[in-house]
């Protein structure tokens, strides 16, 4: 076998700066600004969009406002700023813009991984200049409905006669097209079932405790089954062995972090997956909450969670994770976080209310066991 110095690891889907970026060119710059304004002003009120441009006036420019300073943030009341020397990578760039849901990118000065060709004659000679950036053009725009597009572009861009043209001047057709795009950019939801918990106060393994004629982890992995694309049962590496004839085992990878190693070790293993976590100590959980949850689900958030009755802070045991909670978890875990409810308080995410709190009812002592027992009718085990 070849040998392997670095180990593989899935990789998200990203491009220059997010997993969803557009680059529009072939017009002037004025032009792709003022398209681009129209859909932040059209899409803001659902989705964090990004713009990325150039600005030839500061040109000449060797110094921020403080001295020699190597970056400033200023709070400008209404939006802040951060001014900074050098030019970020790639890898750079995507933390700063792994909130947004689209970027729009000038892309007269910048490539990005998914193009919008503007056919504008005055810029022909330019564009021909930029066929380098054309690797997925996925839409044409034209600037007038009598002049077909260039036959360069024609030559040179696969399936050229199975992308969509449309007038740049009828911008409700636009909005709809990128609509679409955005309603596919949605990021399919998969199952959890956390079950490597140690039960130390239980003093008995909790997920295998019957509150329903069958063990709880069983019964959360059939509800998540009726809901996700896939479901997975996490455990500890140690447990795979006894669980793997039995369930799709995902054992923790992030070793010794409790339910954030288990939830940082599924975005490991599918990063461009949502996942519709859920606690083995549930046992008022069902597939009402969980439908519940997911019909208000916001991928524009990190995460969707519901507030916890007790404590009042989102739980991040009955959440649905977006692909960008990945590198927000790994950025608390660098400051020394390992708890996901802290990373959930902290950052931006959908917060919601249970109509019925006994779904959010977890047991960890036996005493606890009892009270749910009442509840559900039943005598005991």
């Amino acid at each position: 076998m070849k040998h392997k110095k670095h180990e593989e690891i899935a990789r998200p889907s990203l491009g220059n700066y997010g997993r969803n970026e557009w680059a529009i060119l072939g017009t002037d710059c004025g032009q792709i600004k003022q398209l681009a304004s129209q859909l932040c002003d059209a899409f803001s009120s659902k989705w964090k969009i990004a713009y990325v441009d150039a600005d030839h006036k500061e040109v000449g420019s060797q110094q921020l406002a403080v001295g020699s300073s190597a970056m400033e943030f200023t709070d400008k009341i209404e939006y802040n700023r951060l001014d900074f020397h050098g030019k970020p990578e790639s890898y750079q760039f995507r933390p700063l813009f792994n909130e947004m849901d689209l970027v729009l990118v000038n892309g007269n000065h910048f490539a990005a991984k998914r193009q919008v060709v503007v056919i504008d004659p005055k810029k022909e000679d330019s564009l021909k200049r930029k066929l380098d950036r054309l690797t997925d053009v996925q839409l044409i725009l034209l600037t007038d409905a009598t002049l077909p597009p260039f036959d360069f572009l024609k030559e040179n861009l696969p399936n050229f006669d199975k992308i969509p043209m449309l007038q740049l001047a009828d911008f409700q057709a636009v909005q709809s097209f990128f609509d679409k795009k955005m309603q596919a950019s949605i990021a399919r939801l998969n199952g959890l079932v956390l079950a490597g918990g140690k039960s130390r106060r239980m003093g008995t393994d909790k997920s295998v405790l019957q509150y329903h004629d069958k063990p709880q982890r069983d019964l959360m992995v059939e509800l998540l089954e009726k809901i996700c694309h896939h479901t997975h049962l996490s455990c500890r590496p140690e447990q795979a062995g006894e669980l793997v004839y039995t369930h799709d085992v995902l054992p923790d990878t992030f070793l010794g972090l409790g339910p954030m190693g288990a939830i940082l070790s599924a975005l490991r293993h599918e990063p461009d997956t949502a996942w519709l976590v859920v606690a083995c100590d549930l046992p008022l959980l069902n597939e009402e909450a969980l439908r519940y949850l997911v019909a208000h689900r916001n991928p524009s958030a990190i995460a969707t969670a519901y507030r916890s009755p007790v404590s009042g802070f989102p739980e991040p045991l009955v959440a649905i994770w977006e692909p960008k909670s990945y590198p927000v978890l790994l950025q608390f875990l660098a400051q020394g976080y390992s708890c996901p409810r802290k990373a959930l308080i902290n950052s931006p995410v959908q917060v919601i209310d249970a109509p019925n709190p006994d779904w959010l009812m977890n047991v960890n002592t036996p005493e606890e066991v009892d009270v749910v027992l009442r509840k559900l009718g039943v005598e005991g085990f």
